[in-house]
């Protein structure tokens, strides 16, 4: 019999809270938004404007009406790309050393610094 292996306990993304990022592929392909929120666990990103889901919300109260609330739902962390807002341009990264030995991402494409 084979056995289920754990998970792992971390996953490494490539992406930050805060980044600006560019999707490619998908229904919001092509749209540029800050990530809200990471979720390592399951490879995914909240994006500002982006795969907005609405959610039709039921009145707590007596006398109260419902509403219709709108939010981000996460996407895969695979689906985006960092983008440089200077260039206009998305990139691949890779991480390199400054002067005083502090490890840093950079884009690819333009040579610029993110952290």
């Amino acid at each position: 019999m084979s056995q289920k292996k754990s998970p792992p306990t971390r996953y490494k993304m490539h992406v930050k809270t805060g980044d600006t990022i560019q999707v490619i592929s998908g229904r919001d392909k092509g749209k540029v938004g800050e990530i809200l929120k990471t979720l390592p666990k399951t490879s995914q990103v909240v994006v500002k404007g982006v795969n907005v889901r609405t959610k039709h919300v039921k009145p707590q109260q007596e006398g109260e009406s419902g509403q219709i609330a709108t939010f981000e739902a996460p996407i895969h962390s695979s689906k985006v790309m960092l983008y440089s807002t200077k260039e206009q341009v998305a990139s691949r990264i890779n991480y390199t050393f400054t002067e005083d030995g502090r490890k840093v991402r950079m884009l690819k494409k333009t040579g610029e610094i993110i952290d």
